[in-house]
């Protein structure tokens, strides 16, 4: 008896430490309890013993187990298996058509007699493609249903710790508690949340049916990724079809938890990832000089996944029309490009009446990429903006973009080009064109060909042995264009003749050049030009004495003209350095060095105009006053590529460029040194005709450019006329032959033109009056040396202060403790100078001078961020000429997470505002917006 009570006690101590033990999943070994029916990798598995009401179970750790333990287990071996083999039995009859795999990090509680399982910390299952994971999960086989719910954890985000999430293929879904059956594949869920392309969708209770769908109630859906959204339609009931649409019932905007008094009966949201044609909603208002509207409302047509089409229209109830097609397409590693076609029929006023008009309109836009990878050898590519005059003007939505409406000038082109890499030849056609505006006038080339020869050494030798000889040297290369072109009003470019109105020709420019060195430092050139142009008409001369008047005779044929020049240069560069005396100048300076490069040159071309040529010719004429005058022309003067100059030119031209720059200690670096610049350029040039007898001398050319700062240059071209004034028999001025040089006295300055711009941000003001360490580095300003420092964005500062706060969930601080307070902000000042001789002004014959005009532009823009997501920006100027203000725009925008506001005024030389409030989501940004804006004719006036 005494032996028997000694081993109940061991036994009951021997129950308790397994089953009280917290078993370590390290220490846990995958175990097949079921064959093909169940899977359980578990810590700890308590089993029952036998059948029971009330779970009484004990503890097995498949390692830690003693003698005694493996002695009870393998005595009720036997009664499990049994047990096991009906629940199996009744799984297989009630549809389990796969194994459940479960699992959990804490442990696991089985009843063999019920088929119950209850799985504790992290817990999954898994079931064919059905994957759910929470903190707590039951499974009860006999009913094939598994729930699962989370933990309350008051440190977690959203206060509870491993929510249910339930995945089936693409589906996924968090919840705060979820009853799925296997079988039936349906579900009950409290507190969904769900992603669904762009939104997300939350609801108080939800049910899934088979085939996916969910049924919500008291949802909210909100493309908001808060945990708090800052928007959300409140829908009272939706039907969720994954991956396609939602369709809800009655549902009402709430924005910041404020309900809006805007509600509708039904919708529904989209959530397709492939393209679908629907309709698109158009937007309405009213303009006072055409009416109410309905505009940009029409249909989209998803053809495919290479391209689309968007139908839109607009009408006006003063019976203005206009209508629309935009698509794109795109081809991966092939092109990609977009393409307009719009059209308006705009009426103002009342018909029958004077101030009625009806103007026609149309736009065209094309865009056209190739990628790289597409084809190595050749290319296409376009940017076509073209529209007609009064376009832009009838155009509502040109009436709240002010650059728009000041732009005078669009240019588009077309081009193609493909290459022989083998032979060095390439081919390339464009076709450009260049429109005005504000007369409406049209410059338009099309096409226009080129064909160019790489250049080649035709005297090099294939095997060369020895010394590169001299004539080895000689290059050539050729190119040759093809241009046909019109200048014409654009209401006649339909109606112009080919051979009448447009110009066409050919060019050829053969360039022979060979390049020396004599005496190791001065570099020759020699080049020879030969210039060849081929015209299908010219245009001859003459005067008709009964009409007085000029005739002109066009000749259509094959007409050749051609020219060359030869010329010759030489240069080289001369060094200077130069140390300062120590004794003087300490030891900062180390050495100043000066490079001195001069430069001549001659060219020399015949004279074309000689009657040898036959490039001009002359005609006679009797002026009123009885006079004989001689007027000279060239039948080709007027074609597309003009005609050789007249006169002989042996031209000597010389040019001299100097350049300055110190070599210093750096600061930062006791052994390091860097380069300052002291006069980047000073140069002048001047050129002297030998086969002329007339103003043998060129005007003075001087230029000059510093680089005192790093990011800004300094440049001044200035004009020094070499020819005095002189005065004809009636006194009025003229450019004679005299020269104004003379003993102390420079030549005739002319003008110059010198453009300032500047940005100051914070970060300069904090090196010019900052602490002192911050001074200190204001050399960076003109180094260009390895310590230069590389001025921060101001989009940088703020992440970088924003992400500073986050990281400890405390405000960003400064040395003494203080909240950092960051308001990045920059302003660029633009100032340009223009001073020139106005020869439209009083001649002063004292000095023998025109008065000097000046002309000058300024400019100012700038923005401040005044907190994360408020930006304002703003550009003005001033013109000097009218004195007024410029064009100024102002304009404040907020980006309020998932919202964003907007808000931009034209205060001049027009006035007009516009204000803006949408959804950033594409998925609502047309169906949540609000627009208010003034157009031009109903402008805001400001007193």
């Amino acid at each position: 008896m005494r032996n028997k009570t000694i081993i109940f006690f061991l036994l009951s101590a021997v129950m308790f430490a397994v089953a009280s033990r917290e078993v370590s999943s390290s220490r846990t070994t995958p175990r097949r309890m079921v064959n093909d029916s169940i899977e359980v990798a578990v810590d700890s598995l308590i089993r029952n013993i036998k059948p029971t009401t009330a779970p009484q179970s004990i503890t097995l750790d498949t390692i830690g187990m003693d003698s005694l333990a493996r002695a009870i287990y393998m005595h009720n071996k036997s009664v499990d298996d049994s047990i096991r083999a009906d629940s199996l039995q009744r799984m297989k009859s009630n549809g389990i058509e796969s194994p459940v795999t479960y699992s959990a990090n804490d442990s696991l509680v089985y009843d063999a007699e019920s088929g119950m399982a209850y799985l504790y910390g992290s817990s999954k299952v898994d079931y064919q493609a059905m994957k759910l994971t929470s903190d707590k999960v039951s499974i009860d086989m006999a009913k094939n249903t598994v729930t699962a719910i989370g933990t309350p954890d008051s440190t977690a985000d959203d206060g509870q710790k491993g929510r249910p999430l339930f995945s089936m293929g693409k589906d996924e879904y968090k919840s705060d508690t979820m009853a799925f059956n296997f079988k039936s594949k349906k579900g009950l869920i409290s507190g969904v949340y769900t992603k669904q392309e762009d939104g997300f969708l939350t609801g108080e209770r939800a049910k899934r049916d088979s085939s996916g769908v969910i049924y919500i109630q008291r949802g909210r859906y909100t493309t908001c990724d808060a945990p708090h959204p800052d928007f959300y339609i409140a829908l009272s009931r939706a039907k969720v079809r994954p991956n396609k649409d939602v369709v809800f019932g009655p549902a009402y905007l709430v924005v910041a938890d404020v309900p809006l008094p805007l509600a509708i009966p039904y919708g529904f949201f989209p959530f397709s990832k492939k393209y679908s044609s629907g309709f698109i909603m158009p937007s309405y208002g009213d303009e006072s000089t055409l009416g109410f509207y309905l505009r940009d409302g029409g249909y989209y047509f998803a053809i495919n996944d290479k391209w689309d089409l968007k139908l839109l229209g607009e009408i006006y109830t003063l019976g203005s029309w206009g209508a629309s097609a935009a698509s794109n397409y795109r081809k991966r590693y092939k092109y990609s490009g977009s393409l307009l076609v719009s059209y308006q029929d705009t009426k103002t006023g009342d018909k029958g009446l004077p101030d009625f008009t009806e103007q026609e309109s149309f736009k065209i836009q094309w865009s056209h990429r190739q990628d790289p990878k597409a084809n190595p050898f050749s290319s296409l590519s376009a940017s076509v903006n073209f529209a007609t005059s009064s376009y832009e003007r009838n155009n509502l939505n040109s009436m709240y973009n002010p650059q728009l409406m000041t732009q005078s000038t669009r240019t588009s082109s077309v081009s193609w080009s493909t290459n022989f890499s083998s032979i060095g030849l390439s081919l390339s056609t464009t076709m450009n064109l260049s429109q005005n505006t504000r007369d409406s006038t049209i410059q338009l080339t099309l096409p226009d060909l080129n064909i160019n020869l790489s250049r080649f050494y035709p005297f090099k030798r294939k095997k060369a042995v020895g010394k590169e000889r001299w004539y080895e040297k000689i290059s050539m290369s050729y190119t040759g264009q093809i241009s046909n072109s019109i200048s014409t009003k654009e209401n006649r470019i339909l109606h112009s003749n080919l051979l009448k109105d447009w110009k066409n020709g050919m060019q050829h420019s053969i360039p022979i050049q060979g390049t020396f060195t004599l005496f190791k430092y001065i570099n020759m050139s020699l080049s020879m030009n030969l210039n060849d142009r081929m015209y299908t008409r010219k245009v001859m001369r003459s005067w008709d004495n009964t009409r007085q008047t000029e005739v002109r005779d066009t000749t259509f044929g094959f007409h050749n003209i051609y020219d060359w020049r030869m010329s010759v240069s030489a240069s080289t560069k001369r060094y200077g350095f130069w140390t300062p005396n120590r004794k003087i100048f300490g030891d900062k300076i180390q050495v100043i060095r000066h490079v001195y490069t001069p430069q001549v040159s001659f060219t020399y071309s015949p004279d074309f105009s000689t009657p040898f040529y036959g490039y001009y010719s002359s005609y006679q004429y009797t002026d009123a006053n009885g006079q004989v005058k001689l007027i000279d022309y060239s039948p080709y003067q007027d074609e597309i590529y003009s005609v050789p100059g007249r006169g002989k030119t042996g031209m000597v031209t010389w040019d001299i460029s100097n350049n300055i720059e110190m070599k210093i200690k750096s600061d930062k670096d006791s052994t390091g040194f860097r380069k300052i610049s002291i006069i980047d350029e000073l140069g002048a040039s001047m050129s002297y005709n030998a086969a002329t007898d007339f103003h043998k001398w060129s005007d003075l050319s001087m230029r000059l450019r510093l680089k005192w700062w790093k990011n800004y240059t300094f440049s001044l071209n200035a004009q020094f006329a070499t020819y005095a004034y002189e005065l004809d028999a009636n006194g009025k001025p003229f450019v004679g032959n005299h020269t104004e040089w003379g003993f102390g006295r420079l030549p005739r300055f002319q003008g110059m033109s010198q453009n300032f711009s500047f940005t100051l941000n914070p970060e300069k003001l904090k090196k010019w009056f900052g602490p002192k360490e911050d001074r200190d580095n204001k050399e960076t300003d003109y180094d260009d040396g390895p310590d230069t420092k590389i001025e921060s964005n101001m989009d940088d500062d703020m992440e970088r202060g924003k992400h500073a706060a986050k990281k400890n969930n405390l405000a960003a601080t400064d040395d003494d403790g203080y909240m950092n307070f960051s308001m990045p902000w920059s302003i660029t000042f633009g100032y340009g100078i223009t001073m020139r001789e106005n020869t439209y002004g009083k001649f002063n014959t004292a000095t023998m001078r025109y008065p000097y005009k000046f002309t000058q532009t300024l400019n100012v823009s700038g923005n401040i961020r005044i907190s994360d997501g408020w930006n304002i920006n703003f550009s003005t100027g001033y013109d000097f000429e009218n004195h007024a203000l410029s064009m100024t725009t102002a304009s404040l925008s907020r980006d309020l997470h998932c919202f964003n506001m907007s808000a931009s005024v034209v205060l001049a030389p027009y006035t007009s505002y516009n204000f803006t409030f949408r959804c950033n989501a594409a998925t609502l940004t047309d169906a949540l917006k609000y627009d208010k804006h003034s157009g031009i004719t109903n402008a805001v006036q400001w007193y």
